[in-house]
């Protein structure tokens, strides 16, 4: 494919923490990998995380050095390939200037999660795809929008979203008969995602060195929270947690939670969970790979809107356990319909299910480890993901507009 100017947007700044990095920054190095000129937008509008202080700041300055530093460090060629406005209007990084003249002769415009706050120069790229990271939250007002109920807060959310030429989503089942989410307006395309293998590959740690553990790094969402759609309540990833609180007491190996936000941590504590503070395991995206690397597994939930809806979603932090060649005990959202699993990953939707899975994983690490890598070599490599992005984004024609 011809060389292409490419803008990707993303949130590693505004929440500077190593697992979001990486869900941004492997499309902006996976692009420039592929020979492609890439610049990062971060322009959402919003004030920032300070993770020191633990709330949100309007003055960016030290979330742009933590972004600056961190791109040094994973690509020098990506020194001066991006942008930065916080809160406060406040530009780092290129000029604005510079934004503006790279869009009017850009190619593709990568909006990544509804990270951006889409000004019209954006809108200026001859493509503008949209890639859904979290989707039934994403559809969840198309129903009412389509028979006129909807508030006017997602109704000019769906308005923004159909400014789009293509759209991709995480639920890589959608469209299916089982699969819930709304299919109305936008014709929804599958993609996962890109791991650049060469940043996981050579820092796996030998099974035999790594901690007899399954970890995982998480945010405690209330249970209440959710999209209502077409009359059904769907809630965050706490109302799953519930579900597998016993867990540990069958569990053959430790269970290890990296845990943010509001959690019943003596709770959890109490019925055998092993707790960490997240920021300590995920403060940059180097202590955060180490941490991953160093776990025997992950164990984790999905939210209850990705289960409940069967989406087929699969976890970017998941992937990059498997380019480590760590294998991954994770909750089934329909994803086992399209990723081979059984071996490296490991889904299961009952308590029995997931106790089986870790004994599987317990007794053969090195068969589920080897197998993992084998995965995310074949599903997720960054060459495969883009590649088929590119193609299907300048094969579709405009959905929405």
């Amino acid at each position: 494919m011809e060389r292409m100017r490419i803008a990707v947007t993303g949130l590693a700044a505004t929440y500077p923490f190593g697992g979001v990095f990486w869900d941004y920054m492997q499309y902006v190095l996976g692009f420039l990998k592929m020979g492609h000129e890439v610049l990062y937008i971060e322009d959402t509008g919003k004030w920032c995380y300070e993770p020191i202080a633990g709330t949100f700041v309007e003055d960016g300055s030290r979330n742009a050095r933590y972004l600056a530093r961190q791109l040094e460090l994973l690509c020098p060629g990506l020194k001066d390939r991006w942008f930065y406005r916080d809160a406060m209007g406040q530009s780092y990084g290129r000029s604005w200037e510079y934004v503006r003249d790279f869009c009017k002769n850009a190619d593709l415009f990568l909006h990544i999660s509804a990270s951006c706050w889409m000004r019209e120069e954006y809108f200026e790229v001859r493509k503008v795809a949209f890639i859904d990271s979290d989707p039934m939250y994403t559809q969840a007002s198309v129903p009412g929008y389509v028979n006129g109920t909807v508030e006017e807060e997602e109704r000019s959310r769906v308005e923004m979203l159909r400014q789009h030429h293509v759209f991709f989503t995480f639920a890589e089942n959608i469209g299916a008969a089982d699969c819930q989410i709304p299919t109305e307006i936008f014709h929804w395309i599958p993609t996962r995602q890109p791991v650049v293998m060469e940043c996981f590959e050579p820092h796996e740690v030998a099974v035999s060195r790594r901690r007899r553990v399954l970890t995982t790094v998480a945010s405690w969402e209330p249970a209440e929270g959710g999209p209502v759609v077409r009359g059904v309540q769907y809630r965050g990833k706490s109302a799953e947690f519930e579900r597998f609180m016993e867990l540990p007491s069958r569990s053959p190996l430790p269970l290890e939670l990296a845990m943010s936000g509001r959690a019943p941590r003596e709770r959890l504590s109490a019925h055998g969970w092993r707790m960490v503070d997240a920021y300590s395991v995920s403060s940059d995206p180097w202590v955060y790979r180490d941490y991953l690397a160093r776990s025997l597994g992950e164990w984790s939930v999905a939210k209850n809107a990705y289960v409940a809806s069967r989406s087929g979603w699969f976890s970017c932090r998941s992937a990059c356990y498997l380019a480590l060649g760590v294998p991954v005990v994770v909750q089934e959202t329909g994803f086992s319909k399209i990723l081979p699993s059984g071996k490296g990953i490991l889904p299961f939707s009952t308590m029995d299910e997931a106790a089986q899975a870790i004994e599987s994983l317990a007794r053969d690490p090195r068969q589920h480890s080897a197998a993992a890598r084998e995965l995310a070599r074949e599903w997720f490599d960054h060459s495969n993901v883009l590649n088929h992005l590119l193609e299907k984004a300048f094969c579709t024609a405009p959905d929405s507009r």
